[in-house]
């Protein structure tokens, strides 16, 4: 018996061919995806341009609904002052020219709004400057007249009720104009977590107190009832030992996507 050892040369190994059914039916599902997403993108690139045409024509609305007010405001506000031209008595002049001050601050508010880069949400602070400004115009002869200084913290809020408080802080300042002889001062304050207040100061003798509205004009009864209507507390401090007279109003800052309660209630 022989010992010699014999090497085995190894199984030679040949690669398994792929079927070429299985290839073809791959490509097939490839096509079909990549069509799918194609025609995917196209209906999304049809989707947008339609949104964007959609929204340009928003906004074109937007901006003639904005010139439409403004004008029919104005053209108000132009007729009652002419109006009070023609009035026989001082005292139909002198409510004809107040109502028409009314017109041109609605229409003051309703333009700082809609120039705001956030029509949703307004900064107080920011939209009472710039309407104070307005009515120190509307309001006072010479800007030596008088100044108003709006102070205090800054708050964003919902537009509706930024209108709201800024008709209010209008027929106030108009009172105090009409009663004080020195500067006139808007501040806002915290409160507490999500309340503020918002105050106007003269060295006048004080707004009436809330229980005598009825005797009283129709400024009065239009602060109350705004001031109703954004949920607010109404505080009149009269001026004493050499303190201003004060009218102050608590209000709710509701937090963003809240506005849909003040558009129901104003």
């Amino acid at each position: 018996m022989s010992n010699s050892i014999y090497a085995r040369d190894p199984a030679p190994r040949f690669a398994r061919p792929q079927p070429v059914e299985s290839n073809i039916i791959e490509q097939r599902r490839h096509d079909a995806l990549a069509a799918e997403l194609r025609g995917a993108l196209a209906r999304e690139d049809v989707m947008r341009r339609e949104k964007e045409d959609l929204s340009q024509r928003h906004i074109m609305l937007a901006q003639e609904w904005e010139h439409r007010t403004t004008n029919g405001l104005q053209l108000i506000a132009s007729q009652l002052s002419l109006q009070s031209l023609t009035m026989a008595t001082p005292e139909a002049r002198i409510q004809l020219s107040i109502a028409a001050r009314r017109v041109v601050a609605l229409g003051a508010v309703h333009h700082r709004l809609h120039l705001s880069d956030q029509p949703t949400n307004v900064e107080l602070k920011e939209f009472l400057i710039g309407l104070c400004a307005d009515l120190s115009d509307l309001l006072f002869q010479s800007p030596t007249d008088h100044s108003i200084v709006v102070e205090g913290t800054k708050v964003e809020i919902p537009s509706s009720l930024a209108s709201a408080l800024g008709l209010i802080t209008n027929e106030l300042i108009t009172n105090s104009v009409k009663h004080a002889n020195g500067d006139i001062t808007v501040r806002i304050e915290k409160a507490a977590p999500g309340t503020y207040s918002l105050s106007v100061l003269d060295d006048g003798p004080g707004t009436p107190a809330p229980c005598e509205a009825k005797s009283n004009g129709l400024g009065l009864k239009l602060v109350l009832w705004l001031v109703k209507q954004i949920d607010g507390d109404l505080k009149v401090i009269p001026r004493a030992n050499g303190s201003r007279a004060c009218v102050s109003i608590k209000f709710c800052a509701p937090c963003f996507g809240t506005d849909e309660k003040w558009r129901r209630s104003t």
